[in-house]
């Protein structure tokens, strides 16, 4: 083993001086900002191995996305702009639980076991969200880096969509867009104000929409893209953007799962209103009516317009490309329905999970993956792109068919491939509603959603809760899902499933119903069994 090359990284400043294990998830690690500068020390260390072994820059964002202030985290971003592979997750996990005395023998094991060539050059793409925090974790990921003379691109205040943006572009020589903030604002603006100007009718469409930014970094991005734009091309109003606490009532995640208006909402009726998250990766839409009721239009609601957009383009422009789309089990069972039988679009399910669905997305030729918390983003096969791309530039075709091909080749570049990113998708949803001549009502006509309900319980051991069947069926403990089974068969079109959090000893669980009085009581029967069953603490 090579130790002799990572002999200087011990350094007392970073000691592991948290006990508890932490354990890299869908979202990186994730907990209390207050324990994590071993983490980030640590995870510059592994970032530069990273981007050695894929000979190539790597990114890594310093957020806790939805969370409040106090929390924070990190993730690492691969070369061509997705999340980490799943093996380093792994990796991830054992060194920064590793004691401070194995921390040398530890990487050098990685260095072994995954045949890194330590000659190569590494570079690292820093970015991190408003909080306080992220300050001094920026520092400690940075002495990590340095140490192993890594190089350090520092983005500065950024969304996690802006860094897995800035890292594509960067290792594919500008090919997929310029790796700068200006390039990733430019490329935006530019091609919605020439998708906007394509259509001439607006039906019910009005150019105005409210933003909340949940109090966070994408209060910075938002108002930088909106000088781009400029107000003919979209009139947006933001609130929560940036005197509040960050995602206190406020945000995308709020809005979903407590299905109600954020702090500082417009109170205007029917007004076409948008939340963001934290660090801007998640959108959902939402409206109250004249009667004060709430409305909610969240990742199902998007997916469904998205697909029904595309599929619309490539029928009139007479390409023969494969669409398709993916969910998780947290998917509403009107969408699904609604998709399948309506749209007839191929609908895929699995675990929940951004990497999921990202990578069944890639399987079709265009793929559009969303969370029910608004979570996602559409991608597209090389060879489609360049079928669309030629399509497009067919003089034979009718001008029916040419205007479709080349609104499809637009909106590629109106959509960030490499991660959900809350802007573009809302670019995208204000686009398709603008060529369709729809308010935010006739959006919601489309299809009706299943009352649902979540809720979250307090475990001993998270682990002791394992999943099959895209995480809609539950293995252990013993005799757990035979007593869901029970539950949900005496409730009208009862769904319910339960599944551990990736970060923290929470089980959450769903639940949907013919009426919302069903959902509820389905979910509290179901949270009942867990804490009976699975050494629960609590749920709420």
């Amino acid at each position: 083993m090579e130790s002799s090359y990572f002999q200087n990284i011990v350094n007392v400043k970073f000691n592991r001086d948290f006990d508890g294990y932490i354990q890299y998830g869908t979202a990186g690690f994730r907990t209390k900002a207050s324990v994590l500068k071993h983490v980030l020390y640590r995870m510059g260390l592994l970032a530069v191995l990273r981007s050695k072994v894929k000979k190539a820059a790597v990114g890594l964002m310093i957020t806790a996305s939805h969370n409040l202030e106090h929390d924070n985290g990190v993730k690492l971003v691969d070369p061509n702009g997705e999340m980490l592979e799943a093996s380093w997750e792994t990796i991830a996990t054992k060194l920064v639980n590793a004691q401070d005395s194995d921390l040398i023998a530890t990487l050098s094991r990685i260095q072994v076991e995954e045949n890194i060539d330590l000659s190569v050059l590494a570079t690292v793409i820093i970015g991190r969200d408003t909080r306080k925090s992220s300050i001094s974790l920026l520092h400690a990921a940075i002495e990590g880096i340095t140490i192993l003379n890594g190089t350090v691109v520092d983005l500065g205040l950024v969304t996690t969509p802006q860094l897995h943006y800035v890292v594509v572009c960067t290792n594919t020589n500008g090919a997929y867009g310029d790796p700068t903030l200006q390039g990733y604002y430019t490329k935006l603006a530019t091609v919605f104000k020439r998708l906007r100007s394509a259509e001439k009718h607006n039906g019910k469409y009005r150019n105005e929409i409210f933003l909340d930014v949940a109090n966070g970094v994408g209060a910075i991005a938002a108002k930088e893209l909106l000088k781009h734009m400029g107000t003919d091309a979209m009139n947006v109003t933001l609130f929560n953007d940036g005197d509040g606490e960050l995602n206190l009532k406020c945000g995308a995640d709020y809005v979903k799962v407590q299905q109600e208006l954020p702090l500082n909402a417009p109170s205007e009726p029917n007004v076409r209103c948008a939340s963001i998250d934290g660090d801007a990766d998640r959108l959902v839409y939402f409206y109250a009516d004249r009667e004060n009721k709430f409305h909610l239009l969240d990742g199902d609601r998007i997916a469904t317009l998205v697909a029904a957009y595309f599929k619309e383009l490539l029928k009139t422009s007479g390409l023969s490309l494969k669409l398709g789309l993916v969910q998780t089990a947290y998917a509403n069972g009107g969408s699904t329905d609604y998709i399948s039988n309506v749209l007839q679009v191929p609908v895929a399910c699995v675990p929940t999970g951004v990497k999921h669905l990202h990578k069944k997305a890639q399987e079709f030729d265009i793929g559009i993956y969303f969370e029910a918390n608004g979570h996602g983003t559409v991608v597209f096969k090389d060879a489609a792109k360049e079928t669309i791309k030629n399509h497009a530039g067919n003089a034979t075709l009718s001008e029916t068919q040419r205007e479709a091909s080349t609104k499809l080749r637009d909106v590629i570049d109106l959509i960030n491939e490499t991660v959900g990113d809350a802007l573009s998708d809302m670019l995208l949803v204000e686009t398709i509603l603008h060529a369709k001549g729809w308010d935010i009502i006739e959006w919601e006509k489309s299809y009706t959603d299943l009352p649902n309900k979540q809720l979250k319980v307090q475990v001993k051991d998270r682990n002791v809760i394992t999943t099959t069947n895209a995480e809609r069926c539950c293995l252990t403990p013993p005799g757990l899902q035979e007593e869901i089974n029970k539950a949900v068969a005496k409730y009208p079109k009862g769904r319910s499933f339960v599944r551990p959090s990736g970060t923290e000893d929470i089980v959450r669980v769903y639940a949907e119903s013919e009426n919302s009085e069903d959902a509820d009581k389905l979910a509290t029967e179901v949270a009942l069994l867990v804490q009976k069953l699975a050494d629960g603490v609590g749920f709420s």
